[in-house]
């Protein structure tokens, strides 16, 4: 059951932040409907608190109970301390720099819905939200290859 409960975690996180780069590029690159673009960077930061929050736990906390079950320190080096570290690094960095990002894109964004053009506030905030977003998405997939590869086991 906790292994089980551990990847429906991973499945919920991962999936979430892959889907909200694919829904937020959609809405740029498509018609550069302002409407569109306000309520997918509204609906990212909802979808974050539906699954990715859900998905956080389901990882952490089943996944420190098999890592205590199965004997790994986590205070030695080895593949689940390296990871813990990494999806740590992109926790700390959605926390700190992709939420506060994606609250000032909702308030940029209703800003030109008001002007009726995208500002460059909204754009300079969002170009950010794209590459911290892409980091914080390709740390927790490396995580994910460990999780499997589980190397030197």
């Amino acid at each position: 059951m906790l292994l089980f409960l551990h990847v429906l975690g991973a499945v919920l996180f991962l999936g979430n932040i892959i889907t909200a780069a694919f829904w937020k590029v959609r809405a740029h690159y498509g018609k550069q409907d302002l409407h569109n673009i306000h309520l997918t960077v509204k609906n990212i930061m909802l979808a974050d608190y539906i699954f990715t929050v859900p998905g956080i736990l389901l990882l952490l906390i089943p996944g420190h109970i098999m890592a205590f079950q199965l004997g790994y320190s986590l205070l030695t080096w080895n593949w689940v301390s390296v990871s813990l570290i990494l999806f740590s690094i992109s926790g700390i960095m959605w926390l700190f720099i992709l939420l506060p990002l994606q609250r000032k894109m909702i308030r940029f964004s209703e800003d030109s819905l008001r002007l009726g053009e995208q500002t460059a506030a909204y754009r300079m905030v969002s170009k950010k939200w794209d590459i911290y977003g892409t980091v914080a998405t390709i740390v927790p997939l490396i995580t994910l290859v460990l999780m499997v590869w589980k190397p030197g086991t």
